[in-house]
């Protein structure tokens, strides 16, 4: 069975639905393709900064978000081997730690029935003149003017515009939360720890649920313990056991159902300067483009101003000035034409971002999770703020609008 559709998202994830909703607030219809039966929340939550909102402003879900997620109002860093004073910078920036269940059925929610079409695996694509064709696991072959890849880490899109499958960054990390009936107690503060080889912090998303990191360089040995949530809280307890109580009580008070295990894996930015981000009229979008270390808080959020930028420049390639509705192109060349120029326009405008973001994020997450003695020492007296001020710095980027 084959089914002609104008634009093809593969992937419900972050970049996916924001994309898809930005297309559907210029008028645009497109349909979400999921490989899994639900909307997944792998990763439970993720941090917030002034971009990411500018961009959940763009597309018409920021008010309702903010209800649900306390805004932050500091960054506590403190070390843990060595006789160092904690520090605590206020932020500038709009701060929260949203829970991706709430961001991703907030977006569903905004979308026409029918847009995301669940147990919908991609299992290769192929070229149809003007078209690309997408065959799907349960032999479904849909017929599309636009292909869109926001598929994660391992993107069939991705592979198919010829990007190498991301490396490895060397570092692991655990994630969980907990929840507390009748507050945490807190309060609205970002507590970050810095040890030997390893980081940790933990985040309120509200009263009642904090959420909780730890990365860390693993030894052939703690490769194993991924697959067992048990054992996965059994060492991320011992691992932490000089850090803060505050933070020792919350892993402690995890349930193990609530806890994630992955290898930290990131886009080599020479990959993205030579690589092809879109050809054609297929592009890739969110960790399908630049999957970076967490040291930033910058994956979801980079995630939701690519889909700005998409609907944006896919809006331009497709609707004709003052329109609000696509009108209907008879010559496929030209439309074809529009839509390559509309995603290379985006490549363009995302590239250098990437490269930023995944270059930052890589350094940062080295200096702050360092072995070595010295560089721990320089560290926590010289760069700390300089690392601070880094982070701020990439959190100040403006998507603009969808029009």
């Amino acid at each position: 069975m084959e089914i002609v559709e104008d634009i093809v998202i593969v992937g419900a994830g972050i970049a996916g639905l924001t994309t898809s909703l930005g297309l559907h607030r210029l008028g645009i219809r497109s349909l979400v393709l999921e490989s899994s039966d639900k909307l997944r929340m792998t990763g439970f939550a993720f941090m917030t900064w002034n971009n990411a909102w500018r961009a959940l402003d763009a597309i018409g879900i920021g008010e309702s978000l903010r209800q649900q997620h306390d805004l932050l109002l500091s960054i506590y860093v403190a070390t843990t081997f060595l006789v160092t004073p904690p520090s605590e910078m206020p932020f500038e920036n709009e701060v929260r730690c949203l829970q991706r269940r709430f961001v991703l059925e907030t977006l569903a929610k905004e979308l026409p029935t029918g847009t995301i079409r669940f147990s919908s695996k991609v299992v290769s694509i192929e070229e149809s003149g003007y078209f690309k064709r997408v065959h799907l696991a349960d032999g479904t072959i849909l017929k599309t003017k636009v292909l869109i890849g926001c598929d994660g880490v391992n993107s069939v899109v991705s592979k198919w515009l010829g990007l190498p499958k991301p490396a490895f960054a060397g570092r692991s990390a655990i994630r969980g939360y907990s929840n507390f009936k009748g507050g945490h107690g807190f309060g609205p503060k970002f507590r970050q720890f810095l040890g030997k080889g390893y980081k940790s912090g933990l985040l309120p998303c509200d009263d009642e649920t904090v959420f909780w990191f730890l990365t860390w360089t693993p030894t052939s040995k703690e490769e194993e313990i991924d697959e067992d949530p048990v054992k996965l809280k059994q060492f991320a307890t011992s691992k932490l056991k000089d850090t803060d109580e505050e933070m020792r009580s919350v892993v402690e008070r995890t349930m193990v159902e609530g806890l994630v295990s992955s290898p930290l894996r990131y886009r080599r930015p020479w990959e993205l300067l030579w690589g092809n981000i879109s050809k054609g009229n297929v592009c890739v979008a969110g960790d399908a483009l630049h999957p970076m270390t967490p040291d930033l808080g910058q994956g979801g959020c980079s995630a939701l101003e690519d889909g700005v930028v998409l609907a944006r420049c896919l809006g331009e390639a497709l609707l004709k000035p003052g329109k609000k509705i696509k009108e209907k192109v008879d010559d496929e060349e030209e439309e074809y034409k529009r839509i390559e120029m509309g995603l290379k326009k985006f490549a363009q405008q995302r590239r250098w971002r990437g490269i930023d973001l995944i270059s930052t994020a890589f350094m940062v997450g080295f200096i702050q999770e360092s072995n070595w003695n010295m560089m721990n020492l320089f560290r926590d007296k010289f760069l700390s703020r300089f690392l601070g001020g880094m982070v701020i710095s990439k959190a100040n980027f403006d998507c603009g609008k969808l029009h």
